[in-house]
């Protein structure tokens, strides 16, 4: 049976707005909850706005972990060369090289392609 409700418009925008509120705290708790089990990692701002300016994910992360290309290429058993060449978009590198790199810098293949 169709039951219907008529509410005042104002009554109708508040109750929308407490559900968008609703949605909102649901998703904080989530992240947050993520966050503290270790399924999330923050990325200082710094770091952050490089790769929304469009900087290579490959750099950022490797800064953000400290390494050289050296060290790194050497933890992901890739040749130094290929890291310097995927950073500065010489070489956009093989599935197979991401994810290696991936691994070594502990962050998804999605990290570093998206």
């Amino acid at each position: 049976m169709n039951e219907m409700v008529t509410i005042p418009r104002e009554e109708y925008d508040r109750l929308r707005a407490a559900a968008e509120d609703l949605a909102d705290l649901q998703s904080y708790d989530r992240a947050k909850a993520a966050l503290g089990a270790g399924g999330d990692e923050l990325i200082p701002s710094d770091y952050a706005n490089r790769l929304l300016d469009g900087e290579n994910p490959l750099r950022v992360y490797r800064d953000l972990r400290g390494l050289t290309q050296a060290t790194l290429a050497e933890r992901a058993d890739v040749n130094r060369v290929t890291v310097a060449e995927i950073e500065t978009g010489r070489k956009q590198g093989s599935i197979a090289t991401l994810r290696a790199l991936a691994g070594a810098l502990d962050i998804t293949l999605d990290d570093l392609t998206e």
